[in-house]
């Protein structure tokens, strides 16, 4: 252990220590050099005694014990006590604020002004100096101490809880960016996933017209290659601290992108067919965004549970409002096993939901499934 770190670990009780030996000494020399019986010298020693003990073991902890045993130290002899300085800022340093502080410093005072020693107007002047210079400013020196230390307390409090507040929003950041990086990847593909399954089923029907095959292979093969790409562009946004080389992202989705979308399920053999209502009208992009996964998500659920199903998808442009309807009659053919989270309506619902819409997703009493979602527009 070096003697820094023990001087911090002890130094405390070290200055305890000197405070008591240099009270005891100051009070054992003043009395000796009193001219007095052997019975007073006595009583002031012990009563010096007494100061330094009370120094060493309460003058922290217990500072009106303190003050109350240099009070009767100093009472006890001709002279005031040398623990009065030290009485008075222990009660401004360590005793909390209020009427018993006030009380103690006054007793302190009183016990440095000696009024039964005021015999001319003298004294009570020099009195008055000393109440002032051994009690009273001591005591506000250790009232400002304290609050000093109250203040930085409450500061670093204060710091320490704005940066895990901070820490805590930076957590949450991250966390609700993995999760709309996980729904991108999601969206864009999932639906080419679930395009590939039902082309390669079509392949799997269609074996015996080498063309066709050909045709579906071939489209296949095409949104294989754009899963991988729309993959490396939304993975992309997982890279941080490379901006020589950013990750190129495409555009985000709008309802521009639907007439491509459905091109992709017409080219799996998806029955779909579009109904545009009201007046078209430009809107906000993050309601065009929503109101495409809205659609992109309902015939990834489509092609998933209701293969050979006809989707009829409507678009309603209504007075500030968007209405959207996915609807897929009943499967023709039995379902693929494909792997599924379970949370692509959670999240598009959550979607909706962000941009002030409302979204429902139920069964059909024909066997089929319906998406609507009502978006702000």
């Amino acid at each position: 252990m070096s003697w820094r770190s023990w001087w911090r670990g002890h130094r405390g009780a070290v200055l305890n220590v000197a405070v008591a030996v240099g009270l005891f000494a100051v009070d054992f020399v003043a009395a000796a050099l009193d001219d007095a019986a052997l019975g007073l010298h006595l009583l002031w020693a012990a009563s010096a005694l007494a100061v330094g003990v009370a120094a060493v073991l309460v003058r922290r902890r217990r500072p009106l014990l303190f003050a109350a045993v240099v009070v009767i130290a100093g009472v006890s002899r001709a002279n005031v006590s040398a623990g009065l300085p030290f009485a008075g800022y222990a009660v401004g340093r360590y005793q909390p604020p209020g009427r018993v502080r006030w009380t103690a410093i006054a007793v302190l005072a009183l016990g440095a002004l000696r009024p039964w020693q005021l015999t001319s107007l003298e004294a009570v002047v020099g009195h008055l100096t000393g109440a002032g210079v051994f009690v009273l400013l001591p005591a506000a020196v250790g009232a400002w101490v304290r609050t000093r230390a109250e203040l930085l307390t409450a500061l670093v409090e204060r710091a320490e809880r704005a940066e895990s507040e901070q820490q805590l929003r930076a957590r949450e950041a991250v966390l609700s960016e993995r999760t709309r990086i996980a729904q991108e990847m999601h969206d864009v593909v999932g639906h080419r996933v679930s395009l590939m399954v039902l082309q390669a089923g079509a392949i799997e029907m269609a074996n015996t017209d080498p063309a066709k095959v050909r045709l579906l292979a071939g489209q296949v093969q095409d949104a294989g290659r754009r899963a991988l790409e729309e993959l490396r562009q939304v993975v992309g946004l997982l890279r941080t601290g490379d901006e020589a080389n950013p990750a190129p992202l495409a555009p985000q989705p709008s309802l521009a992108d639907l007439d491509e979308l459905l091109a992709g399920s017409l080219d799996a053999g998806v029955q779909v067919v579009l109904d545009r209502r009201g007046e078209p009208r430009p809107l906000d992009p993050t309601v065009e965004r929503a109101a495409y996964r809205v659609v992109q998500e309902a015939l990834t659920n489509a092609g998933k549970h209701a293969p050979g199903a006809a989707v009829s998808i409507t678009l309603d442009y209504l007075p500030g409002q968007l209405a959207v309807a996915v609807v897929n009659r009943r499967a023709t053919r039995p379902p693929t096993a494909m792997p599924s989270g379970g949370h692509g309506l959670v999240g598009l619902r959550e979607r909706v939901r962000a941009v002030g819409g409302d979204l429902r997703a139920e069964p059909r009493l024909d066997g089929g499934f319906a998406v609507e979602a009502v978006l702000p527009a």
